[in-house]
């Protein structure tokens, strides 16, 4: 008998249709996650391109504060409409932004070392940024902001 699988699996050697159940409901919740990490990226990169590009503001103060937004957008999409976690606000974004924040270092030290040191573009790099950070942050945040 093979431990951990279910009797269905088990005769079968398909998955059950719980496991199928969980698997789709996962799914659903990590696209969902992807759909309003979009929209938060979308309003991150444009708020960075704006201020960069427009207002001129230093590509690091540009990237603090687009990212904010972000981050922002993101924690009340997600907390209300993905995790349904309506308890424990404050604790909750005060993770999430945390988590927030350490993927903004780690744009921070990608713009330092891609931009002042090798001499890349700034909205570049920004652009080849966002999905490394994106995945950190899904999994930081799955297990430990929406917990």
């Amino acid at each position: 008998m093979t431990k951990g699988l279910g009797s269905v699996e088990r005769v079968t050697g398909r998955p059950s249709p719980d496991f199928m159940c969980a698997f789709r409901s996962g799914s659903r919740s990590f696209l969902l996650y992807i759909a309003i990490g979009t929209s938060g990226v979308a309003a991150d990169l444009a708020t960075f391109v704006l201020l960069f590009n427009v207002f001129g503001l230093h590509a690091q103060v540009a990237n603090a504060l687009s990212t904010t937004l972000g981050i922002t957008n993101n924690f009340l999409l997600n907390s209300y409409f993905n995790f349904n976690k309506r308890d424990r606000k404050l604790a909750r974004f005060a993770r999430f932004y945390g988590v927030g924040v350490f993927g903004m270092l780690l744009t921070t030290v990608a713009l330092q070392v891609f931009v002042t040191n090798l001499g890349f573009g700034p909205n570049l790099v920004k652009t080849v940024t966002i999905p490394i950070v994106a995945v950190v942050q899904y999994l930081l945040n799955k297990k430990w902001s929406f917990a």
